[in-house]
């Protein structure tokens, strides 16, 4: 089958599936303009999923918008260094059951059936071009170059979005409901510890979420602070980029070797997590920040078969300086200087330190007002997590905040300790993006209640026009 084939083929399973059909949500007009049903914030998979699945719900007064250039939307060509995505390849995603529409069936339609048997993985950039392709066969509604700059609960139940950038059609946008599809770093910030951020020069160093220029580095040495798979992927990437020495350092004496994912993914936990009381959702997730994921193996054989890779295993870094040299480190093992860090140690999450969310989110409920964990597992990493909604919504923590943050969903990694990792893998996606969806379908709904009784209460259409005169019925 050809793309243009597989294309038509789309097309038909929606019509099928009678995709397209009228709206039921009522439009609401206001003095500023129009007024969107949804706005998605990021066109990454996470908001190309969502658009998708709201159209089929009959939403189609929504909008997507990305910072980025289009066909940049997300990591994937941005600073995301790995080879292969770590997703298991059968496992579907943005799909929302629509056979024509899985990678797979993309894949195959320009390499063949034999070629998807042969392949381990997803390549990386062919993800890519699958977002894409996805995008323009659904012809979901994305403008990019805008970036939210500020969420304004405004009195009538509609959210202001102040915005800016080369594709911003005016300076605001008007949303009922908000998605905040943002990724990883959606729902905090990437972190780079104190001590080096307050010590070092930038030149120096740079998150994994970062530009690097690996041409500068060239036959120098550099460092990279963390045990994850980022970690390694970054040291393969600048191993092969002309790197001569990548040192990867891992304050644990042990490799981590189970990655609790591929459990989640079979036993029924994505999918049901919802259903765990609080106790469990948090010792759930207490236990996989403790685990954290492994390198894939075949990222850390690339990564490892380079001559210049070097693993520091029980070697956190005690302190870092700026010398004539470069950047010196101080580890259990010692003292190393490098040309250049790069450091992969993550993320922070709370809505605080989001500067869109910044008129709400001093009202925004976290699990520490909800939750008081045990001692041993108690973590205030975990703690800071937005307490939201099984749909997804931000739950307020006092009564103030209950109408402002009515209609702004977090669909992001701050959904983690509430929803689970269905907002942040792909593996959850075919569960986490119907129950978002189903959950904005609802406040619609129900945000128009009043007006959707009455019309149900009065509605007097007549249906049934059969004759009734004739002499055959008796009366």
């Amino acid at each position: 089958m050809s793309i243009e084939a597989l294309n038509a083929r789309v097309q038909t399973d929606l019509s099928y599936l009678a995709f397209g059909g009228a709206d039921w949500v009522r439009p609401l007009s206001h003095p500023e303009g129009h007024v969107y049903d949804v706005i998605i914030i990021g066109g990454g998979q996470s908001g190309l999923g969502t658009a998708f699945g709201l159209l089929r719900e009959r939403i189609s007064n929504i909008l997507v918008i990305d910072e980025n250039s289009e066909g940049l939307e997300g990591p994937w060509e941005t600073y995301a260094r790995m080879v292969t995505l770590r997703t298991p390849k059968h496992l579907t995603s943005i799909d929302l059951g629509i056979p024509s529409l899985t990678f797979r069936s993309w894949w195959e339609a320009q390499f063949g059936a034999k070629s998807w048997e042969n392949i381990n993985k997803i390549p990386r950039g062919d993800w890519m071009n699958y977002l894409r392709w996805y995008r323009k066969v659904l012809n979901l509604p994305v403008m990019n170059e805008v970036k939210l700059k500020l969420v304004e609960p405004l009195a009538e139940g509609v959210h202001c979005l102040h915005i800016d950038g080369p594709g911003a059609p005016s300076k605001k946008l008007l949303a009922r409901k908000v998605i905040l599809a943002t990724g990883i770093q959606g729902g905090g910030e990437w972190h780079v510890p104190s001590f080096i951020s307050e010590k070092l020069p930038r030149q120096l160093y740079a998150h994994t979420s970062k530009a690097i220029d690996f041409e500068q580095l060239k036959g120098k040495k550099v460092a990279i602070l963390g045990g994850g798979a980022s970690a390694f992927d970054n040291a393969n990437f600048a191993l092969s980029e002309g790197v001569a020495e990548a040192h990867v350092f891992i304050r644990r004496k042990e490799m981590p070797r189970i990655n609790p994912i591929r459990q989640m993914e079979v036993s029924g936990m994505i999918e049901r997590y919802h259903s765990l009381s609080d106790a469990d959702k948090y010792a759930a997730m207490a236990h996989f920040f403790k685990h954290n994921q492994p390198p894939t193996n075949d990222t850390f054989e690339r990564a490892s078969s380079w001559p210049g890779f070097n693993l520091h295993l029980g070697a956190p870094w005690l302190d870092v300086e700026a010398t004539d040299e470069g950047a010196m480190v101080t580890t259990p093992q010692g003292t190393f200087i490098f040309d250049f860090l790069i450091i992969s140690t993550g993320l922070l999450t709370d809505p605080a330190l989001r500067p869109e969310l910044k008129l709400v989110e001093q009202h925004i409920a976290r699990w520490e007002d909800h939750y008081q964990a045990p001692e041993e597992l108690a973590n205030p990493v975990l703690d800071a997590h937005p307490y939201l909604s099984p749909g997804f919504s931000f739950i307020s923590r006092d009564h103030e905040g209950k109408k402002s943050l009515h209609g702004l969903f977090a669909f992001n990694y701050s959904a983690l300790i509430s929803c689970g990792i269905s907002a942040s893998a792909l593996s959850g996606m075919k569960f986490s993006i119907p129950k978002l969806v189903s959950a904005v379908a609802d406040q619609l709904f129900l945000d128009d209640r009043d007006e959707v009784l009455s019309s149900f209460f009065n509605y007097d259409e007549v249906e049934f026009v059969a004759d009734l005169s004739k002499e055959q019925i008796i009366k």
